[in-house]
C-alpha cells in the first residue's frame, strides 16, 4: 500500500469504540506498577512478556490479561493507565474514545470499585481539559461469571453515578463468550437500561451469530462488539444493514485471537460493502499488536481499502458514538474538511 495513503490514515479524525483499558496496559507499566505495588509477575522481563503474546484463543489471552491486571491497584494506577492510552489515541487522531472497564477484574483483587472509577474519570476529564479530547466510561460484565455477581457490581456502581455522570454512559458485556450467551445476562441489562444506561455487548467473535441475534433481541443492545460472525447468517446481515446497527470490529485482535488465520482473508471490507455500519478498533492494543492506526494500515493494506471507504469507517465511527448530533455534525465537519484537503494531494 502506498504511503501516501498511509499518510492519509495517520491524519484521519476517529473515534474508538472498542477499547478494553486495562489492555492498554504495556509491559513496560505492568513491570514498573509490579515493582511499585510488590506484585510478582510470572515473567522475568519485557521480553519475555511480549513473547507470551502468541495466543491460540481468546482463553489463552484472557489468561495473561487477568494477571497483568492484578498490577493495578491504586487510584494514580488507573490514572497512569488512562493517561497513557490517550497519549497514544491522541497522536493516533482519535477524537473520541468510549472506554471499556472490567470492575470485577479489580474488586475480585480487593481493590474497591471508588478507585478504579476514580482514577480512570481523572485521566479522562484532564484530557478533555488539557487537550479537548472526549472520552467516556462503559462498565463491562464479566460473562464467565453468574449475573448475580453482575448485578451486585452494577448495584455497588450505582452510588457514584452522580459523580460520574459527565463519562460513565453505559455498561457492556466481555470476556469469554463461548458457553456464555447474552440471555445469561438478561435481567441486568434491563436494569441498567431502565436507568438510561447505554448498553453494548460483545457477540459474534468466537461465539456464534445466534448470540448476536440474542443480544439484539434479548439484551436490546445499541451496538455489537465485534459481530464479525454475522456473515454467516444472511438474513442477519441484512438486518444489520437495514438498522446501521454498528459493529465494533477489531482486525488485528481477529488476527492475533485466531478469529481469522490472515488478515486478507477477514470479512471488513465484505460488510462494509454490503452496506453495515462497520468501525476499526484496537481492543486491547498492547496485547494484540497496534492501536488505532495500526489497526487502520493494516487493515487497508490488507484488504486493498480505498480513501472513500476509509473515511466511511471514520464517519461509521462517530456515527456509532454515544454523544450529541451537534457533536457528530462538528465531527462529520471535520472529516469533511480533512477530505477536501486531501483531495489536491
Amino acid at each position: 500500500m502506498s504511503t501516501e495513503l498511509h499518510q492519509f490514515i495517520r491524519g484521519l479524525p476517529k473515534a474508538e469504540l472498542h477499547l478494553h483499558i486495562e489492555g492498554s496496559l504495556e509491559p513496560e507499566m505492568m513491570f514498573a506498577l509490579a515493582q511499585k505495588n510488590g506484585v510478582k509477575l510470572p515473567y522475568a522481563s519485557v521480553a519475555e512478556v511480549r513473547a507470551a503474546y502468541q495466543f491460540s484463543d481468546l482463553q489463552s489471552f484472557l489468561d495473561l490479561y487477568y494477571a497483568g491486571a492484578a498490577v493495578l491497584q491504586t487510584e494514580q494506577d488507573f490514572y497512569d493507565l488512562t493517561a497513557a492510552y490517550i497519549q497514544r489515541a491522541l497522536a493516533d487522531n482519535v477524537r473520541h474514545v468510549e472506554l471499556f472497564f472490567d470492575p470485577q477484574t479489580h474488586t475480585a483483587r480487593g481493590i474497591a470499585i471508588e478507585t478504579v472509577f476514580a482514577g480512570i474519570a481523572s485521566a479522562l476529564r484532564d484530557a478533555k481539559t488539557q487537550h479537548g479530547f472526549s472520552g467516556s466510561m462503559i462498565l463491562c460484565f464479566l460473562r464467565h461469571l453468574s449475573e448475580e455477581d453482575a448485578m451486585s457490581t452494577l448495584e455497588s456502581a450505582l452510588p457514584l453515578r452522580d459523580a460520574y455522570a459527565d463519562v460513565w454512559i453505559g455498561v457492556g458485556l466481555d470476556s469469554s463468550e463461548v458457553g456464555n450467551p447474552p440471555e445469561k445476562f438478561a435481567h441486568v441489562f434491563t436494569i441498567a437500561q431502565a436507568m438510561g444506561l447505554h448498553v453494548v455487548a460483545h457477540a459474534g467473535e468466537e461465539g456464534p451469530p445466534a448470540y448476536i441475534h440474542d443480544a439484539l433481541d434479548v439484551l436490546q443492545v445499541e451496538r455489537i462488539d465485534h459481530g464479525v460472525r454475522a456473515e454467516e447468517d444472511p438474513a442477519l446481515m441484512q438486518q444489520l444493514a437495514a438498522s446501521r446497527m454498528p459493529l465494533t470490529v477489531c482486525p488485528l485482535s481477529n488476527l492475533k485471537l485466531c478469529v481469522v488465520k490472515d488478515l486478507r482473508d477477514h470479512n471488513l471490507a465484505r460488510m462494509l460493502r454490503a452496506g453495515l455500519c462497520v468501525t476499526i478498533n484496537s481492543d486491547d492494543p498492547s496485547y494484540f499488536g497496534g492501536y488505532m492506526n495500526d489497526n487502520f494500515i493494516a487493515t487497508a493494506d490488507a484488504l486493498d481499502l480505498s480513501r472513500a471507504e476509509l473515511l466511511q469507517i471514520a464517519r461509521n465511527g462517530f456515527e456509532a458514538a454515544f454523544v450529541s448530533e451537534q457533536q457528530k455534525q462538528s465531527w462529520y465537519a471535520e472529516l469533511d474538511a480533512y477530505q477536501a484537503t486531501q483531495a489536491t494531494i
